[in-house]
C-alpha cells in the first residue's frame, strides 16, 4: 500500500503526510493491544552505528545479574524466551508487530525491554506509547540522507528518543550520551538526569586501555565508581559500546561488579567482527560495517594489527543513501591495500553503476583498476577472490552484510550467509 500511494502522490506531499499516517495507525495498534508497553521499563538505543552491540552487551548484563531482560534489534527479537532471528530487516518493527510484542513481554512479567530505536521510526512517529525509561546514544554520522534529506533532520529524528524519554514522568528520564559526540550535548540537553561517557572526555572515561585482536581491557573513572572493564569484543569502537552499557547499568542500579561481570560476559555479537578461522594463516572478519564512519574505525583498528596487506571487500545499498558511496571508496582507497567492490542490496538499481561510483572514490585515493581496485558484482566470486589470492599475514575484512540472510536484487531476495560464504571460499582454498 505504502509504494502504491508513493506512485500517486507527488514526492513532498508524501514526505509531509507519512508519519501521520504511521501514527495513527501506532495509535490504533497501541488501542488494539491495550497499550501494553504502560508500566514497562524500556531502555531505548540509538545511533549510526554501535546500536545493535550495546543493546547486546546491556542486555547480556541485566540478565547476568539475574533481570528477566526482552530484546529487540536487527539481528533478533528475544522476547524473554531465546532470541529468534528478525527477518524483517527493520531494526524497529512496525508499529503493529511492535505492539504485539510488547504485550507478550508485558504478559511475561519481564523487568526490562532493550529496543533499539531507528532514526526511521523516530521521525515516523512508530514508537509512539512507548515510554522509554532510559535513552542510550552511540554516535551521529553520516547515513539514511537518502530518507532525512539533511544530517540535522537525520541528527534530530535521532535527538527525539531523549525528549520522549525525558518526558516519561514515571520512567528514570535518563540519558546515556557520547561525550566524544558533538551531538552528545545537545541529547543531554533533553533529559533530567545525564550520564556522559567517552575515551577522550566524559563522566566514565575509559583510561589505560590496552586493545587486542579479540577485545580490550580498559580501566573507567568516575566520581563515584572505579571499573575495570573487558569486553570480548574487537575493536576501540567496542570500548564505546560497553561504556554506554556501563552508564546504562550504573543508572539501573547494578553493583560495579555486576557491571564488569556483565560486559566480560558476552563473547561475540552475530555480524560484528565476527573472526572466521578454518586454520589458514591469514584473518577474515565479517563484520556489519556500511557508513565511512564505520568504515574509518575499522581500518584504523586493523591496519597496525595486520602483518600483510589489508583487504575490503564491501558494496554500498541501491536506493539508499547514494551520497556515501564515493566517501566509502576514498576511505577503503586511502587505509586498504586492496580494495574488492561488489554488490550489497542494489534492489532496482545498476548494481554496476553503485560499483563504479563507490570505485570512483577509491581512485581519488590512488587506486588502480585491475591492479589494487576490483570491481566484481557477483559477492560469493568477490569473496571468493579475496580468499583465494590472499597471502599469509593478509587481513581480509568482508562489510556490509554482518548478519543479514539475505541479498536484495532486482529480481528480488536471495538467501545469504556472509560467514557461510567465507567459510565455503576457505575451504576450497584448501
Amino acid at each position: 500500500m505504502r509504494d502504491f500511494v508513493k506512485k500517486i502522490i507527488p514526492e513532498p506531499l508524501f514526505r509531509f503526510i507519512e508519519p501521520y499516517g504511521h501514527l495513527l495507525e501506532a495509535v490504533l495498534a497501541n488501542i488494539r493491544y491495550g497499550f501494553p508497553a504502560h508500566n514497562l521499563k524500556i531502555i531505548g538505543v540509538t545511533g549510526t552505528d554501535g546500536k545493535t552491540t550495546t543493546s547486546t552487551l546491556i542486555t547480556a548484563m541485566l540478565r547476568d545479574a539475574g533481570y528477566k531482560v526482552g530484546m529487540m534489534t536487527t539481528i533478533s527479537i528475544d522476547l524473554g524466551n531465546g532470541p529468534k532471528p528478525n527477518p524483517t530487516r527493520m531494526t524497529t518493527i512496525t508499529a503493529f508487530a511492535l505492539q504485539s510484542k510488547l504485550k507478550l513481554i508485558k504478559d511475561a512479567r519481564l523487568d526490562w525491554l532493550v529496543l533499539e530505536t531507528t532514526s526511521h521510526s523516530l521521525a515516523q512517529n512508530r514508537v509512539w506509547g512507548i515510554p522509554y525509561s532510559i535513552a542510550v546514544m552511540t554516535n551521529v554520522t553520516h547515513e539514511h540522507l537518502d530518507y532525512h534529506r539533511t544530517a540535522d533532520r537525520y541528527r534530530d529524528a535521532k535527538w527525539k528518543l531523549f525528549k520522549l524519554a525525558g518526558r516519561n514522568k514515571r520512567g528514570l528520564q535518563t540519558g546515556i550520551v557520547n561525550a566524544d559526540d558533538p551531538s552528545g550535548q545537545l541529547f543531554a540537553s533533553s533529559v533530567k538526569t545525564a550520564v556522559s561517557y567517552g575515551i577522550k572526555r566524559g563522566d566514565l572515561k575509559a583510561k589505560n586501555i590496552v586493545t587486542t585482536p579479540v577485545g580490550s581491557h580498559f580501566e573507567v573513572q568516575s566520581a563515584q565508581e572505579s571499573l575495570d572493564i573487558k569486553v570480548n569484543l574487537p575493536g576501540s569502537f567496542n570500548v564505546y559500546n560497553a561504556l554506554a552499557a556501563a552508564g546504562a547499568g550504573l543508572t539501573v542500579g547494578l553493583t560495579t561488579s555486576q557491571i564488569e561481570k556483565g560486559i566480560a560476559s558476552l563473547d561475540s555479537v552475530e555480524g560484528r567482527m565476527n573472526v572466521i578461522d578454518e586454520g589458514q594463516d591469514f584473518s577474515v572478519i565479517v563484520d556489519y560495517a556500511h557508513t565511512p564512519d564505520s568504515f574509518e574505525k575499522v581500518f584504523q583498528e586493523m591496519k597496525p594489527l595486520t602483518k600483510g596487506r589489508l583487504i575490503a571487500v564491501f558494496g554500498s545499498a541501491g536506493r539508499r543513501d547514494k551520497a556515501k558511496r564515493k566517501t566509502q571508496g576514498q576511505v577503503a582507497g586511502k587505509y586498504c591495500d586492496v580494495v574488492i567492490v561488489t554488490e550489497e542490496d542494489d534492489r532496482d538499481e545498476d548494481g554496476l553503476g553503485i560499483l563504479h561510483e563507490i570505485g570512483d572514490g577509491a581512485r581519488a585515493e590512488g587506486k588502480v583498476l585491475n591492479e589494487d581496485l576490483y570491481l566484481i558484482h557477483d559477492r560469493v566470486q568477490a569473496i571468493q577472490a579475496a580468499i583465494g589470492n590472499a597471502a599469509t599475514g593478509d587481513t581480509i575484512l568482508l562489510l556490509g552484510k554482518g548478519h543479514e540472510k539475505s541479498i536484495e536484487g532486482n529480481k528480488g531476495k536471495i538467501a545469504w550467509d556472509e560467514a557461510g560464504q567465507a567459510r565455503k571460499a576457505l575451504k576450497a582454498r584448501k
